[in-house]
């Protein structure tokens, strides 16, 4: 597993908070190194803001990103949803019951 970027992950949080396509890294713009390894089986809310940063900057088309990381298109599109609705927090899994529910 590579290191966690923690800077690069602050920003990117509140670049997706500010819903910015062009997320920056330590030395520029983000790339596909960035992104979380093809086989992430463990998807916590950082993951998850990654790979929707990647897919909305132009990294990788949303069905690259499904097959690259075995996702159905349906949860896909959900994290871009309550990204848009909620921000980035909504991804956290403990919560994502209570924004659903929010929306019924």
């Amino acid at each position: 597993m590579k290191p966690l970027n923690t800077a690069a992950t602050s920003r990117l949080r509140a670049e997706l908070e500010a819903d910015t396509l062009g997320v920056a890294t330590d030395d520029g713009r983000l790339t596909l190194d960035d992104l979380p390894s093809p086989d992430t089986r463990r998807w916590v809310m950082r993951r998850k803001a990654e790979v929707v940063a990647g897919v909305r900057a132009g990294l990788l088309t949303e069905d690259e990103a499904c097959r690259r990381y075995d996702l159905s298109a349906e949860e896909f599109r959900s994290w871009q949803d309550m990204i848009d609705r909620h921000g980035v927090q909504a991804l956290r899994v403990t919560r994502l019951q209570d924004y659903r529910r929010r929306e019924d």
